[in-house]
């Protein structure tokens, strides 16, 4: 009886053992899966055209509108004229805007399509948009589509690099030349007004900056006002 006493009993505690191996692997298998299905879906977006004074760029971002934007030095259009030298910047995107892309991504399979037209039209930049993210990938690249949604879409993502290469030549001229900044922030008050530039809460520091600098021009702080309050 000792005997079988002491057999069930170490019997019970190997069972024991195996059950809290089995909880901890269930509870590490239960945490990698949550974590994963918590990760937010990535756009990615990358623009090269050799023609234009920034001739590349690439913004990345995730579906809570974070992300990052990085652009090769802008050659000089003129002599003496100041252009913003390589890009490296945080960015964090307007919830609208966010899910304006993203909802048009799932529309159009993950961008997992031929999205390029293949039609004679002028050189307009080679588009290559992804997306990552828990119902799969895709990845499509264009210069001109004739889906309308992607080419919309396209157009407003170039709308939001034109923000943030204006976001960096403001910062250079803030340092460099003060006079200047009046031609560009007009400039830019200009793309706005057109729709050519958006999402002006990308570069609200700047904007910022300019409002509350008394050593430039009040006409540049007037600007930055207004397209401050336009950004909210």
């Amino acid at each position: 009886m000792k005997y079988g006493a002491m057999t069930y009993g170490a019997m019970k505690r190997g069972a024991m053992k195996r059950r809290f191996f089995l909880d901890v692997m269930l509870l590490a298998l239960t945490s990698v899966c949550a974590a994963h299905a918590q990760q937010p879906a990535t756009i990615d977006v990358e623009f090269t055209n050799e023609k234009l004074v920034t001739p590349h760029w690439h913004l990345t971002f995730n579906s809570e509108g974070s992300g990052q934007f990085e652009a090769d030095a802008g050659r000089q259009a003129a002599a003496g004229t100041i252009v913003p030298g390589p890009i490296h910047r945080p960015v964090q995107l307007s919830p609208a805007f966010t899910d304006k892309v993203f909802t048009v991504a799932r529309q159009r399979k993950l961008f997992a399509f031929p999205c390029e037209s293949h039609m004679k039209v002028a050189q307009q930049g080679i588009k290559r948009l992804s997306y990552t993210g828990p119902e799969g990938s895709g990845a499509c690249e264009y210069n001109y589509s004739k889906d309308k949604e992607i080419q919309s879409l396209g157009d407003s993502l170039i709308a939001v690099q034109t923000t943030l290469l204006y976001g960096a030549t403001l910062e250079k001229m803030l340092q460099h030349d003060r006079l200047g900044l009046d031609q560009e922030i007009g400039n830019l008050a200009m793309e706005v007004h057109q729709g050519t530039a958006i999402e002006l809460g990308t570069i609200r520091d700047i904007l910022m900056r300019l409002a509350d600098d008394d050593q430039v021009l009040e006409r540049v702080r007037k600007r930055a006002r207004l397209l401050l309050a336009d950004a909210q």
